[in-house]
């Protein structure tokens, strides 16, 4: 039995998803993934009007006369929800936390794909998958993904993207739109997630907080890395400290952003404390576009 306080958040995010998806994302969703949830089926010659994308180059060259490719529309997709919930994603300073952030953001995409007849998984990972969920449709399929995203109590604390990504590649043999939610606080994991890239539709989302991006001027003040326990003092009244800060917070942005470059994916970025709506906005008409 679920305590009362707790059903009624759950319902809370769930109205306020629903709404979302409503009003914005319900009629973009087919057209951003368009093209996702096909197999190919077979070949045959070209004829005047066919799209020229569609050629199957290889076959042409062989046959010394143009062939397109013909796709079968797959009646469904699944979308699979790859969440971290490491120690670090509790921290938050404006009104919400990292992790309750990543609950509204995941409840959303739920929402949009099962409004639209699509599965939708779940995979919550810290330094090991703490619990998959196989994809679903329904409300309450939905109702347990909220609840789990936001009160499931794992049992590391640190964070290894790649050890979820070859979960990923090991239980899902088809190809999966795949959400990748995280705070993004590791590294070394970019040979397996460009593996994974090869099979999945990956779309990246980065989560922060304003204050990881920027010290305020507070004087004298102790920070603790929630993942490993370690402990610093800083002095924040030092500019000259806060601007080290900023650096070090903009040099592993970088390395990042440029991570993703490489590996042609387009990460959504989403702050605490601000309405997920405008992201989602952009990043769905970007994909409608291309």
């Amino acid at each position: 039995m679920i305590p009362k306080e707790i059903f009624q958040k759950i319902r809370r995010i769930q109205i306020r998803s629903s709404h979302r998806v409503d009003e914005l994302l319900a009629g973009s969703w087919n057209s951003a993934f368009k093209g996702r949830g096909i197999e190919f089926e077979e070949v045959r010659p070209y004829q005047p009007g066919d799209d020229v994308r569609t050629i199957d180059w290889n076959v042409t060259a062989r046959s010394d006369q143009p062939f397109v490719k013909l796709f079968r529309e797959e009646r469904e997709m699944s979308v699979v929800l790859l969440v971290d919930l490491s120690r670090s994603v509790e921290f938050g300073t404006r009104s919400q936390t990292k992790r309750e952030l990543i609950a509204e953001i995941g409840a959303t995409l739920a929402m949009s794909a099962t409004k639209n007849n699509d599965k939708v998984g779940v995979t919550l990972f810290t330094d090991d998958v703490e619990k998959a969920i196989p994809p679903r449709k329904g409300s309450r399929h939905i109702l347990r993904i909220i609840r789990e995203l936001l009160y499931c109590a794992p049992v590391g604390t640190g964070t290894d993207i790649g050890n979820a990504i070859e979960h990923l590649n090991r239980t899902c043999k088809r190809r999966n739109v795949v959400f990748l939610i995280s705070d993004f606080f590791d590294s070394g994991f970019e040979s397996v997630l460009k593996v994974a890239r090869r099979r999945h539709d990956i779309i990246p989302i980065v989560v922060s907080d304003p204050l990881e991006q920027e010290l305020p001027n507070a004087g004298l003040i102790r920070l603790r890395d929630s993942e490993t326990g370690s402990v610093i003092s800083i002095d924040t009244s030092s500019g000259k400290n806060r601007d080290r800060y900023k650096k070090i917070y903009r040099q592993k942005a970088s390395a990042r952003t440029s991570m993703f470059r490489r590996l042609k994916m387009d990460p959504i970025h989403f702050t605490t404390g601000t309405d997920i709506v405008e992201p989602l906005r952009r990043y769905f008409h970007s994909r409608e576009q291309r």
